[in-house]
């Protein structure tokens, strides 16, 4: 290590050590303030700030001084006035009950948040060192490969002072120094950011600086910025947060990383005002679903230059959306295979009032700017969509066309094998039957051996109903055989694999369903399902977690949003549960259906997605398709010798045939862990630089 490395770990250490003071500092005012004499002093507290008419400090106290309170009205959404006012607003219309239970949400929100940053401050220590190993690595590999020119894009207007140097000096620190700070004021009336920027326009003859006359907000500065860009790629920034030290490098890196790339993009993390750093964003490698759903995507994103320029740049009217307009014009000119996700935090996005890093409801215009662009590039994809607000501002709900190109709804064969179980086989079709508004649909039951005559004589009675068959399975349980074998059977242009421990919820879950197996570019579709206890059994199907596979967010309150509102958002997955799966028989077919001979109890619906998968369609998991999940209560545990080692020997099968237990799974980040479903920090990262 040279004498520059050694200062800056130094440096680094030090600034370690100033963090963990001033925790301790927090410790000891926490101490004094919940000492007897504080507390016995509270009330002449409080008649000084009657006598002096303090009435604001008097109601802050108020509020953070009730667990919760503070967090109860989303932790995000502004200072004490804001929430105040949204408190007061569901007491009145909602009554003191509701009131209480947002409290009572807030507590465990403050619990969350505070252990979220704890363990990311501790994630950070722990890859410190390490991460400027790699970054030397990296800077001494480059040697002998190309250094493109990397135009940094950032408009500006009226920025506080200490932000904008924190921002400018995030880009001049930059390890890879191959870069132009491409900088347009959008006539910010404040003459200090005049100033600033003709002060580090003077400094360094890479930095370049347009002066606006007029104010045309984001989207004409950001025009105004690409006019000054030389570089082959253009990286985007705002002008109050910050890169990472070496963000450029990797991003180098990645362009290096194969031939013709075309995007690049990194996960980020927010920074707040005294620079403390929390709420890292892990995200999925290129989930086409999950960007139609949310921007995902964000910062830090490098386009082509010559792309952005022949699209025209940023378009005005789309502000507060207008790089997630970007990128959607952008995606329809490249190859989805030439995109490189880096899983690196390289973008720190700043949280002051007005930033939508803080709230989104803050800049709530930013919703309808979004259902704008995706409207925009359907339109030109010639797709018949409809687009709404999903369950949150900056959330998007699409819906696909549930019929086919004649207006005809395809017929949908449910193949629902069983073994007895009598009351959860009729509560299952029960609920199909009763619920369910999609009407073009066979059910197809499976009996397996079944000799409980209560269930016997429900089949019997069953084979008079007009929608619903039963073929009898009389040879040993194999789900896959018995799946296959209804298959063959089947009238149905899509079929589903259901079991027959599902309870149907919303009435329009296959409606839901049907409209994205319709798509040409989809496979296996999935669905969102609950353990009767109201949490999450199935939010899609991780490769690696917990072994082989797991599913996503497992456990998870009902109403939990998700890691970054995965749960509310349509995505891709490398595979679904067949629980509930709908596939189109075709590509059933194409794939060979369920492996009978590796896989008859276990990971067979897992083995089955990742072979479409493979032939080239996307799988994809939806939260508007809601069902419970018995689980495997007809089948019992698996508990003896026999079964056991059977287990085994698919869990064989799996890491052969597909690594599961070595790849990293597309739509989960390395950073993330792989030994809880509850998308936690991984110690230490399984990213390949280790962060």
């Amino acid at each position: 290590m040279d004498n520059k490395e050694k200062e800056l770990v130094d440096a680094r250490n030090a600034l370690i050590k100033a963090k963990k003071d001033l925790a301790d500092q927090a410790i000891s005012l926490r101490n004094i303030k919940e000492s007897t004499s504080w507390r016995i002093t509270m009330p002449l507290r409080v008649i000084m700030m009657i006598l002096r008419g303090d009435w604001k400090a008097l109601l802050n106290g108020f509020y953070h001084r009730v667990p919760g309170l503070a967090y109860a009205f989303d932790p995000k959404a502004g200072g004490f006035p804001s929430r105040l006012q949204r408190g007061l607003g569901v007491l009145i219309k909602k009554g003191p009950r509701a009131f209480i239970i947002k409290i009572k949400e807030g507590q465990r929100n403050n619990t969350a948040i505070v252990d979220a940053a704890s363990n990311y401050q501790a994630w950070l220590e722990c890859h410190l060192q390490q991460d400027q190993v790699d970054a030397n690595k990296i800077l001494n590999s480059l040697q002998g490969k190309p250094q493109p020119l990397i135009s940094v894009l950032m408009p500006t207007y009226n920025t506080e002072e200490r932000f904008l140097r924190l921002c400018i000096e995030s880009v001049i620190g930059q390890s890879y120094q191959n870069w132009e700070l491409c900088i347009a004021d959008d006539a910010s009336s404040s003459l200090l950011v005049h100033d600033i920027l003709k002060e580090y326009q003077e400094k360094d003859k890479r930095i370049k600086v347009v002066f606006r006359q007029e104010n045309g907000h984001i989207s004409a500065s950001s025009n105004s910025a690409l006019e000054l860009v030389n570089g082959d790629w253009v990286a985007l920034l705002d002008h109050d947060d910050e890169l990472h030290e070496h963000a450029l490098l990797y991003i180098t890196e990645a362009i290096n990383s194969k031939e013709g790339v075309q995007f690049i993009y990194s996960d980020e993390d927010k920074i707040d005002e005294q620079g403390n750093r929390n709420e890292p964003h892990f995200k999925s490698d290129w989930n086409l679903d999950l960007l139609y759903s949310q921007n995902y995507v964000s910062h830090l994103g490098v386009y082509k230059s010559d792309i952005v320029k022949k699209i025209g740049g940023f378009r005005i009217g789309y502000e507060g959306s207008q790089d997630f307009d970007l990128l959607l014009r952008y995606s329809r000119e490249i190859d989805h295979k030439n995109v490189v996700h880096v899983p690196k935090v390289l973008y720190h996005w700043r949280m002051v009032q007005g930033s939508t890093a803080l709230n989104s409801g803050e800049k709530s215009y930013t919703t309808d700017a979004g259902i704008k662009a995706l409207k925009d590039h359907f339109e030109v994809l010639n797709t018949s969509v409809s687009i709404e607000r999903g369950f949150a501002d900056n959330l998007y709900k699409i819906s696909w066309p549930s019929v086919k190109s004649d207006g005809m709804e395809p017929l949908v064969s449910l193949i629902i094998p069983t073994h007895n179980g009598f009351d959860i086989t009729k509560q299952a079709i029960d609920s199909i039957v009763n619920k369910t508004t999609y009407s073009n649909y066979e059910i197809i039951l499976v009996d397996n051996n079944s000799e409980d005559p209560k269930a016997l004589d429900y089949f019997i009675e069953l084979e008079s109903c007009d929608k619903i068959t039963v073929l009898r399975y009389p040879f040993p349980f194999n789900y896959s055989a018995i799946n296959n074998f209804a298959a063959k059977q089947a009238k149905g242009e899509l079929l589903g694999l259901i079991n027959n421990d599902i309870e149907v919820i919303n009435s329009d879950w296959l409606t839901e369903m049907v409209s994205h197996a319709l798509r040409e570019d989809i496979g296996c579709v999935g669905a969102k399902l609950y353990y009767p206890n109201d949490t999450i059994q199935h939010g899609g199907v991780i490769l690696g977690l917990g072994g082989v596979a797991c599913h996503s967010h497992k456990g998870f309150p009902r109403q939990h949003p998700g890691y970054f509102r995965r749960l509310q958002s349509v995505q891709n997955y490398s595979a679904v549960t067949a629980a509930c799966l709908i596939v189109s028989k075709s590509i059933f077919n194409e794939v060979y259906g369920l492996n009978e001979a590796d896989l008859a109890v276990a990971f067979n619906d897992v083995d089955f997605c990742l072979k479409v998968k493979d032939a080239g369609y996307r799988n994809v998991w939806t939260p508007y398709a809601e069902l419970y999940h018995h689980e495997s209560i007809s089948r019992g545990a698996e508990d003896n010798p026999e079964k056991l080692a059977r287990f085994n020997r698919e869990i064989d099968y799996m890491t052969t045939r597909w690594g599961t237990t070595e790849i990293f799974d597309f739509s989960y980040n390395p950073n993330l862990t792989i030994s809880k479903e509850d998308f936690g920090l991984s110690f230490p990262s399984r990213y390949k630089n280790g962060m």
